[in-house]
């Protein structure tokens, strides 16, 4: 099994550590800042494009060509929002940054700022990390008063802000354009795109990036290492390390920060995490946040895929498939946030998708009516099944339901809401069949799904 790389979390929950400035800078801090602002920016953008670091917020879209999209020749100023909205069911690991090791999250901001001409930054933080957007405030005014923030950043006369702007606690306004919308103190109603692609008209209708707090880290180790060392690590068009956050029916849940690709499925599970809990066995996994699609245990994954310039095959159990962004698309999920959520033989795959449909109906913005209307009553359909009211033919109308949301929506709330529902009710369809009689032997339930 692979040693964990340790990066990110290099000093994350080691004794001693502390998350004020000084321990931060004993530690090696703001040397990266210092090198960037000694390069021009374009350099700066090619060194990040040329690392082949991809989002680890979700969509897994490599960061340099997001920076390079950005139009430079509008005249409007450019912005940058972090994305701390961390609102996927099972993802935790920007909150552990936040609270741990803020200052690295705000030298990643400023060498980015610094790289493309930036001069004010947006930290958009969930509404229930209250303590974390304290700790970022603190942080801010730290780095600011050593001239590492705010005007004349380290005596180059370059300047920009940070602010912290606290959400309300709303799932879609992890969504960028969503987010955007709420930053300006709107609705947060995801937009159109295009025309509305923040990298043209993103805040206030000026370009703007929108990265994770996660990739924004990552910034500041290609500055230390440079490009070509960071594309070294990890596997080919999945490069640097990934950390996962493991929860569920798992001995040893956590946070783990490995190579992107050079574990796999059941190295984690099994060696890292500890296996089952005693007596029980897997029976299935989401590998990327809650709106990834589930994978079972017991199925095998066949096709071809790339290994260099070649086309190889493939024949994978689940404990096998790698855990990197092409490897996870290739089995039918996503890498997407990394929240790694594991169900043993103990879990009803029902009750399971009528927890997270019920969440999905309450994060709805209501924009869109497949959307509006699909997930509330996907959420009615599991609730009546969990109260003991269900029909044999329940899975194929939550099915069908899920098919009219996906891809008929404004932005990927549509896929996040219909893929649990699609991938629970195909990979465990026997069971969303057996499941009224199941219920009706068991007795009523002591807490139907509302």
């Amino acid at each position: 099994m692979p040693a964990e790389r340790r990066i990110i979390f290099e000093h994350i929950d080691q004794p001693g550590y502390t998350p004020d400035l000084d321990c931060y800078v004993r530690h090696g801090g703001y040397a990266a800042l210092r090198k960037a602002v000694a390069c021009k920016p374009e350099d700066l953008v090619s060194e990040v494009k040329r690392s082949g670091l991809r989002g680890r917020g979700g969509a897994g879209f490599p960061c340099g060509v997001k920076w390079t999209l950005l139009d430079r020749r509008s005249g409007k100023p450019i912005y940058l929002i972090v994305n701390a909205d961390e609102s996927e069911p099972g993802t935790f690991k920007d909150r552990y940054i936040i609270h741990q090791d803020p200052h690295q999250l705000i030298e990643g901001i400023m060498i980015t700022c610094f790289a493309n001409t930036v001069k004010q930054a947006y930290i958009y933080i969930r509404g229930e990390f209250p303590e974390g957007a304290k700790i970022l405030e603190r942080a801010i005014a730290e780095a600011r008063a050593a001239g590492l923030a705010g005007p004349n950043i380290l005596g180059t006369g370059y300047s920009c802000e940070i602010y912290v702007h606290r959400g309300a606690g709303a799932y879609i306004c992890g969504e960028e354009t969503g987010l955007i919308e709420s930053l300006e103190g709107k609705r947060p109603y995801p937009r159109i795109k295009p025309p509305y692609f923040p990298a043209v008209l993103g805040l206030y209708q000026c370009p703007t990036i929108v990265n994770n707090v996660e990739t924004l880290c990552h910034v500041k180790h290609i500055v230390s290492m440079g490009g070509d060392a960071f594309a070294r690590i990890g596997t080919p068009n999945n490069t640097g390390t990934r950390i996962f956050c493991v929860s569920g029916q798992v001995q040893r849940p956590g946070t783990y920060e490995f190579e992107v690709g050079k574990i796999t499925m059941g190295q984690l599970l099994y060696e890292v995490c500890g296996g089952p809990l005693p007596g029980r066995k897997f029976k299935a996994v989401i590998p990327g946040g809650s709106s990834a699609k589930v994978l079972r245990f017991g199925e095998h994954y066949k096709g071809k895929r790339r290994a260099g310039a070649e086309m190889v095959d493939y024949d994978w159990a689940l404990e096998d498939v790698p855990l990197d962004f092409d490897s996870l698309a290739l089995v039918g999920s996503m890498g997407g946030s990394g929240g790694v959520i594991v169900m043993d033989d103990s879990a009803s795959m029902v009750e399971a998708l009528g927890n997270l449909n019920a969440f999905y109906a309450h994060e709805s913005c209501g924009q869109c009516t497949p959307c509006r209307e699909g997930s509330l009553w996907m959420k009615r359909i599991t609730a009546r099944m969990v109260s003991g009211e269900g029909r044999a033919e329940d899975g194929e109308l939550l099915k069908s339901v899920a098919d009219q949301i996906a891809g008929r929506t404004i932005c990927a709330f549509g896929e996040a809401c219909a893929w649990p529902t699609q991938s629970f009710v195909q990979k465990f369809a026997a069971e969303f069949r057996g499941y009224p009689e199941a219920r009706k032997s068991a007795g009523p339930s002591a807490a139907p799904l509302v």
